[in-house]
């Protein structure tokens, strides 16, 4: 009976050491190089190669807006590269809106390693150079984040008023998530990337739209709701009863999200 319950201790401790040291490779699902945006009928968008260190340039997609359309920064999600994003993003270019598509580092094939903390810095620093880049202020920006992406918006919105900010798929925090997919774990101590969202939402005081399929099945639908229901500032919702993760955009959410911006 010893051996066994022993058997059973070094198995679930190999299994969670491994879960730990690994952790990363599951957070972020990293890429290879998308095509030139052209390839996927981007004619107006551009590579830009930003700057974030002395030594590192990531690859971006941008393009400028049209007349007084507002530009929006759209961070992504933890997989693909993001040409996997272009069919999103061309409704809103078609539109005149502007778009700035950062990959994060590891993503679309850039160098570096990601992390929680880095990426909330290369990010500002996408955010400070369309500031430059157009002469404008926060109030003509808007923040999208996709799934993992809302982390980064959520974390980059606090105190600071933008046109609006955009959630699709939000999730509650990483500790969350995991503790949903590992229960034997004490995950809470675990995780190093914890991307805390339901912590930092109420630091938010822009407009926020929450996008979220009932059907999800990697964010627990649940999850928007919770950080929805937390939300006391300006806030809408869609939520679509047949959609899972990847397919939101399937159901015509992004004219909805360019009502939700104009009327705004």
């Amino acid at each position: 009976m010893l051996k066994y319950i022993l058997s059973g201790f070094l198995i679930y401790t190999l299994v969670g050491l491994g879960l730990f040291v690994f952790q990363r490779k599951f957070t972020y699902n990293r890429s290879g190089k998308p095509y030139k945006p052209s390839e996927y009928g981007l004619f107006n968008v551009s590579e830009q190669y930003i700057r974030v260190s002395k030594d590192l340039k990531l690859l971006s997609w941008y393009c400028p807006p049209r007349g007084n359309k507002p530009i929006i920064i759209y961070f992504h999600g933890n997989s693909f590269d993001i040409g996997e994003r272009a069919y999103r993003v061309k409704e809103y270019v078609d539109d005149g809106y502007g778009i700035l598509l950062p990959a994060y580092r590891g993503f679309s094939g850039n160098k570096g390693t990601p992390n929680e903390t880095i990426i909330y810095k290369d990010s500002q620093i996408m955010i400070d150079w369309v500031k430059k880049k157009l002469s404008i202020n926060d109030e003509r920006i808007v923040l999208y984040g996709e799934s993992l992406g809302t982390g980064v918006a959520i974390h980059l919105g606090q105190n600071k008023k933008y046109k609006s900010i955009i959630l699709e798929a939000p999730f509650t925090s990483i500790v969350d998530i995991a503790k949903k997919m590992y229960p034997i774990y004490p995950v809470t101590y675990l995780v190093l990337d914890k991307f805390d969202n339901l912590s930092k939402i109420n630091n938010n005081i822009s407009p926020i739209l929450f996008i979220h399929g009932k059907k999800d099945e990697i964010v627990p639908f649940n999850m928007g709701v919770e950080l929805y229901k937390k939300t006391k500032i300006k806030k809408f919702n869609l939520y679509i009863d047949e959609a899972m993760h990847n397919n939101l955009y399937d159901y015509g959410i992004a004219k909805k999200i360019i009502n939700f911006i104009e009327k705004i």
